[in-house]
């Protein structure tokens, strides 16, 4: 009898061990904040200058406004180690990923990390033993398909046990790491170059972070299809729905007045009417589960004229991210900080507002040409609500509608009692007008206001 009941417990004990680790952390239930290194770094990030952009961004106070992941692109990976997993560039991460993630964390920030899907060809020819298998990575590529939407990369084949293994032993790593935030770039089906499909990698991927029972999150980039999003949303974290936010021509431009710049305005603008089809999928978590948000590509805010973009449209970008509750990660040199644009990535309201994780959504007011001159609403819990104004066109226009008009469109009785009006970029209560609303608004200029009721 001793012997069974023995025998009993150890295989308890067996199957515990064999059952998979679930985060005991819930993550996403509001959009991230923090810094990323590739719209100023690009793909040479070093050791020394990202502890440079941390100094910079305690400088500024930002980790106490909740700016705390400090996200690595592409850059710090040399190659792969004899079971193909990504090692660190070691002559520019000296510290190593493990040390340089202590150091983020003994700072009190996160520590994000950059990987593309797939098989990389020179990963294929070394062709090495996966981790805890008798199986080499060619077991498990399929070279006839691409393997992200980007060029140069095989699709890994899932109906092999061993691939399943093979993303196992990255998470596994990374969690030894102490990794908090995994991009995985050219993701399909979605924008890019080739027609790849990742769908059930990011299964495999969904998988395996819950089994290393370590919170990581997981941002797919860049350009994702819309006819995915319900698995995107089950998946992941968050998913870009646009292309890069950077203008790459400006670096490469002879014009001194461009050259350099970070973006520009016609990028920033293409994300409101893109925004539009995604705004239902955002949103935290619910019934233990994972949240998830729309992701507009970094803010290339912080840097005035390099920005790339006037102050009006410095000012409509953060607001259009603010209230879409897109993640608000910071892609500037914040060594060179301008100070208007810190007070506007500081604006408490306006985090507050990011942060509370209820999306703006357009009102296509009759009265509104809809793509030029724009009115978003978030009607909050406790029956107050924000408007936000945007003018996007390229002369000076008035805004004008009427009470009535929210009311019927959002269920609203401001018609009946007009709103408090405050303006949360100036921190200032502004005359109710008692019918309409009547704003005149510069070029790529915009204003947001809290809206109390008064009943």
């Amino acid at each position: 009898m001793r012997s069974l009941l023995i025998l009993a417990l150890l295989s308890a004990s067996a199957l515990a061990q064999s059952k998979p680790h679930v985060k005991s952390t819930i993550l996403a239930q509001r959009p991230y904040m923090g810094w990323s290194s590739w719209s100023f770094l690009r793909g040479k990030p070093t050791e020394e200058k990202v502890k440079a952009q941390v100094d910079a961004l305690f400088a500024a106070k930002l980790p106490e406004l909740g700016y705390r992941y400090i996200n690595l692109d592409a850059g710090w990976s040399d190659g792969y180690d004899n079971h193909g997993v990504p090692k660190t560039n070691l002559t520019v991460f000296p510290s190593g990923m493990d040390g340089f993630g202590q150091y983020l964390h003994s700072r009190g920030l996160l520590f994000g990390i950059y990987l593309n899907p797939g098989i990389d060809p020179k990963l294929y020819e070394a062709n090495p033993v996966i981790d805890g298998t008798t199986a080499h990575i060619h077991d498990i590529t399929d070279t006839t398909q691409p393997g992200s939407t980007h060029k140069g990369s095989y699709k890994i084949d899932f109906t092999k046990p061993a691939s399943r293994a093979y993303v196992n032993s990255i998470v596994q790593q990374f969690a030894r790491w102490k990794v908090d935030f995994v991009k995985l770039d050219f993701v399909g089906p979605g924008g890019g170059n080739l027609p790849a499909d990742n769908r059930e990698e990011l299964r495999v991927w969904h998988a395996a972070i819950r089994r290393s029972g370590r919170p990581i999150w997981l941002e797919l980039s860049n350009w994702l299809s819309i006819d995915q999003a319900d698995l995107w949303r089950a998946t992941s974290n968050g998913w870009r729905i646009e292309n890069d936010v950077e203008c790459y021509p400006c670096g490469r431009s002879t014009d001194p007045a461009i050259k350099g710049n970070l973006t520009t305005w016609s990028k920033v603008s293409e994300r409101f009417a893109d925004i539009r089809p995604w705004i239902r999928y955002a949103g935290p978590g619910t019934n233990g589960a994972a949240g998830g948000w729309n992701d507009f590509d970094s803010l290339e805010l912080g840097n005035g004229d390099k920005d790339g973009i006037t102050p009006a449209e410095r000012q409509s970008m953060f607001l259009l991210w603010a209230i879409s509750c897109a993640p608000l990660y910071l892609g500037t040199d914040l060594t060179h900080m301008d100070p208007a644009d810190l007070t506007l990535i500081s604006n408490r309201d306006l985090i507050a507002i990011n942060q509370a994780g209820i999306p703006a959504t357009p009102l296509d007011i009759q009265s509104l040409r809809k793509q030029i001159q724009q009115a978003w609403i978030t009607i909050n819990p406790d029956g107050s609500a924000i408007l936000s104004l945007f003018n996007l066109g390229p002369d000076t226009a008035t805004l004008k509608f009427n009470w009535r008009e929210i009311d019927a469109l959002r269920n609203t009785h401001f018609a009946e009692h007009p709103p408090k009006l405050t303006d949360l970029i100036t921190k200032s209560d502004v005359p109710t007008p008692p019918e309409e609303i009547d704003i005149a608004l510069d070029s790529h200029a915009s204003k947001v206001f809290r809206l109390t009721p008064t009943r």
